[in-house]
């Protein structure tokens, strides 16, 4: 999975953007329970990659819902 960028994200329907957190937050509990078992994982740093792209959706959810209330 690529990363996601600002504009790509913003370009997403809202019910797009909120399938894509779903799948990117089941893909970070999967990483983090086979680093919690005690496996190696094969890019560490995918894990830094998906809470990035976890916080950049959330960041532009946010924008647009205060733009709605003014």
């Amino acid at each position: 999975m690529a990363i996601l960028r600002v504009k790509e994200i913003r370009k997403m329907k809202a019910e797009e953007r909120r399938e894509k957190l779903a799948e990117l937050y089941a893909e970070l509990r999967r990483l983090r329970a086979k680093v919690a078992s005690g496996g190696a994982i094969e890019s560490p740093g995918r894990l830094r990659e998906l809470r990035r792209s976890i916080a950049r959706i959330l960041t532009i959810q946010r924008e647009e819902e205060l733009e709605g209330l003014r």
